[in-house]
């Protein structure tokens, strides 16, 4: 991309559903297994171009507390994936400054996939050129009860209970609500994606299967999001 391809506006946090593996597969009648290979590029692909231009802060909606209902197989495969995934990319997470940190019920992943990212997020855990973010058994209406819960047993009284005192509960706690969020595949909805985080975030929906979401696909996105006044309730005002 040249640079008056970019917005003079970028968000600072761009959290993408990633959705469509399946039916790019079966547009192409190829396994379902190679929607989720192609979905990996494609997620390589945005991370690269947020990093080129200047996003500080990147969530993808990896695999939701929804997702372990799919066939024992095809999650074994995408565990494997990610896997693969990250230890071919830590080196140049790493490198290139990238933190990356997880969100969700990861105690409850496959052992293998915990230890490689739990390494991986140590390894890069000094980095502040770019934060990653990868939503794993990950549910926004689970996140929220579990914040209540934590709240909860640290003693304080429920009287006190407040929007700031349960976000300092959440997994997200000390990092920015996500200021544009894109869902790819034609689907409008959140899926029970940071449901608290995005109250007030800009949405974004496109028809664009996820393994085809190119970085023209995510400029596209960045200037819809360029030309928007963002509100929050009483007198409208822009977000610069």
């Amino acid at each position: 991309m040249n640079d008056s391809d970019i917005p003079n506006r970028l968000p600072g946090h761009v959290a993408i559903i990633m959705d469509g593996n399946g039916r790019w597969a079966a547009a192409r009648n190829l396994p379902r297994s190679e929607g989720h290979r192609a979905g990996t590029a494609a997620a390589r692909a945005a991370v690269e171009e947020c990093l080129a231009i200047g996003i500080r802060e990147l969530t993808l909606y990896t695999f939701s507390r929804e997702n372990w209902s799919r066939p024992a197989q095809e999650v074994r495969f995408l565990f494997r994936l990610l896997v693969d995934f990250i230890k071919k990319e830590l080196g140049d997470l790493e490198k290139r400054g990238v933190r990356l940190a997880l969100i969700g019920g990861t105690e409850e992943l496959p052992l293998y996939a915990r230890k490689a990212l739990d390494r991986a997020c140590l390894h890069t855990r000094d980095n502040d050129r770019m934060f990653l973010n990868l939503a794993l058994n990950y549910s926004g209406r689970e996140e929220i009860a579990r914040a209540c819960r934590l709240y909860m047993q640290s003693g304080a009284p429920a009287s006190a209970l407040n929007a700031e005192a349960l976000a300092r509960h959440l997994y997200t706690a000390g990092r920015p609500d996500p200021d544009l969020v894109i869902r790819t595949s034609g689907e409008k909805r959140l899926s029970n994606f940071l449901l608290f985080q995005t109250a007030y975030s800009e949405l974004y929906f496109c028809n664009v299967l996820w393994p085809d979401f190119s970085p023209a696909d995510l400029h596209e996105a960045l200037r819809d999001y360029a030309g928007r006044v963002r509100r929050y309730g009483g007198t409208d005002k822009e977000s610069r």
